[in-house]
């Protein structure tokens, strides 16, 4: 059998997939973005609820920063 694997440096082993590290890498910073989004709206949702005494208005807010968020996001 022959044998293909590299004799040259580590280094220079393996050829690199870059058009699929850049959708890996666009995700990655996606889910980071809007997961920091949902977990500020909810933090924000929740001591507006706490504050005020609301599980409406808390839930709404909650919609509003989720929604500003998105755009601003973009």
């Amino acid at each position: 059998m022959a044998d293909h694997t590299p004799t040259g440096p580590v280094e220079l082993g393996a050829q690199m997939d870059y058009a699929e590290h850049d959708r890996t890498y666009k995700a990655f910073l996606a889910l980071a973005k809007y997961g920091s989004l949902v977990c500020a709206a909810i933090l924000l949702a929740m001591a507006f609820g706490f504050f005020v005494g609301g599980f409406f208005s808390a839930t709404i807010l909650f919609i509003v920063i989720m929604a500003v968020g998105y755009f601003i996001l973009r």
